[in-house]
C-alpha cells in the first residue's frame, strides 16, 4: 500500500502485515484508489484542494491521506478497530502531520454532535454487507459533519441503500469492490 498520487506519491504505508484481523479489514487496492482520485479529480466533482475530509472506517487512512497528498486542507479519521487504529496513527507519524488530522476512536454509525465546520468530502469504507454505511451517513448528516453539496465515496461490494438527503451520482465497479458517488443535499 502506498500513496499514489500527489506530493506525497510513492510513500509507502505501513504494512499491515499480521497486525489486524484481515476478516474484517480490507484496504482498499492501490488501483481501485487510482482509479476513483482520477474520477474525483477529472470528473465533475469540486477540487479536492482547500477540502475538509472526513474518513469514515478510515482503517489505516490511505484514502484520507492520499487527499492531503492532492491538497486537501484537512482529515479527520473515525476507526473503531484498535489494531487499525494503531496503523492509522503510525501512517499519521510517518508522514508528519500535526493540525491538520484529527483521530477519534469511535464507531462511525455513532458519532457525536460535529461542533466544528463540517466537512466537504467524505470517504465511506465500512466493513461489507453489513448495512453499516448507510447507518454511517445518517449519523453523520444528523451530527452536523456533511455539508450541504458535499461529495461522498462509498466503498462496497453489493448494492448499497442510500439515505435520504442524499442522492447517487454514478456507480464505478472494480472487480467485486463497487465505489459508490453520492452528493448530499442537505436535507433528511
Amino acid at each position: 500500500m502506498r500513496i499514489v498520487g500527489g506530493k506525497w506519491r510513492g510513500k509507502k504505508l505501513e504494512n499491515i502485515g499480521s497486525q489486524v484481523d484481515t476478516k474484517e479489514f480490507r484496504p482498499t487496492l492501490d488501483r481501485v484508489k487510482e482509479s476513483l482520485f482520477n474520477i474525483l479529480i477529472h470528473g465533475p466533482y469540486p477540487n479536492i484542494a482547500g477540502k475538509r475530509v472526513l474518513d469514515l472506517f478510515s482503517g489505516t487512512g490511505s484514502l484520507g491521506l492520499e487527499a492531503l497528498s492532492r491538497g486537501a486542507d484537512e482529515a479527520c479519521f473515525v476507526e473503531l478497530n484498535r489494531s487499525a487504529l494503531k496503523i492509522l496513527k503510525t501512517n499519521i507519524a510517518n508522514f508528519h502531520l500535526g493540525e491538520e488530522v484529527k483521530v477519534f476512536h469511535g464507531d462511525a454509525t455513532k458519532l457525536r454532535r460535529n461542533l466544528d465546520e463540517s466537512f466537504g468530502l467524505i470517504f465511506l469504507d465500512p466493513p461489507y454487507n453489513k448495512g453499516l454505511g448507510e447507518l454511517a451517513l445518517i449519523s453523520a448528516s444528523q451530527g452536523h459533519w456533511i455539508s450541504k453539496g458535499s461529495i461522498v465515496v462509498w466503498e462496497e461490494n453489493s448494492a448499497i441503500k442510500v439515505p435520504s438527503g442524499f442522492e447517487l451520482i454514478e456507480t464505478r465497479f472494480f472487480g467485486k469492490t463497487k465505489i459508490n458517488i453520492l452528493i448530499f443535499n442537505g436535507q433528511f
